[in-house]
């Protein structure tokens, strides 16, 4: 299936170490020909890590897409019936709103986006990113995943020794994910092994 033409939503939160695995995705999803129009958690807006200012990210978030940047819940809502997208993804998605997202609380504009997403039907698909996946988030990862129309690219653990509950979605095959959600399918095998020594 191809991209090209579809209308896709890519929200990012606050998970700064992967944000340079995120927006190469976003680089690849625009040459496809797909239409991304980018949500921001007020997470990446406003905090500046050792991995990068806020306002670089945002600058190259500016560049990959020319699409206006949805960083507010009221610009976020009409994202439902108004003007629906083909697909929601959330890459990078932090433990904090893999919790918030599995008991239905939309605090954030990703968060708005997802939830206006599953209004119309359509596909939400999850990049994971977080210290505490086989920990207390797990129940939450896993309501997610029996959730309709929720589909999750693969993950693995990112290093089982010195973060053993940390879980991190291999964010290269998101496109694969994209296409297999478009159809309604989960892309396979959505647990797989990211550890490198």
């Amino acid at each position: 299936m191809s991209l090209e033409g579809k209308h896709i939503g890519f929200g990012l939160t606050g998970s700064h170490c992967t944000y340079g695995d995120a927006l190469p995705q976003m680089e690849i999803l625009v040459a496809s020909g797909a239409k991304v129009t980018p949500f921001l958690s007020y997470t990446i807006q406003n905090t500046d890590s050792k991995f990068g200012e806020a306002a670089m990210w945002i600058e190259k978030i500016k560049q990959i897409t020319k699409e206006p940047i949805v960083d507010s819940i009221v610009k976020a809502e009409p994202f439902g019936p108004k003007t629906p997208l083909d697909c929601m993804v959330i890459a990078p998605l932090t433990g904090n709103s893999t919790s918030k997202f599995a008991n239905a609380l939309t605090d954030t504009p990703v968060l708005m986006g997802a939830k206006a997403t599953l209004r119309t039907g359509s596909p939400v698909v999850l990049a994971i990113s977080t210290n505490d996946a086989l920990g207390l988030n797990g129940v939450n990862v896993m309501k997610l995943m029996s959730t309709k129309n929720i589909f999750f690219v693969p993950f693995g653990q990112d290093h089982p020794f010195k973060k053993p509950n940390s879980l991190v979605a291999d964010f290269t095959k998101l496109p694969q994910t994209i296409e297999s959600a478009l159809k309604k399918e989960q892309y396979q095998p959505v647990i797989i092994e990211t550890y490198k020594e």
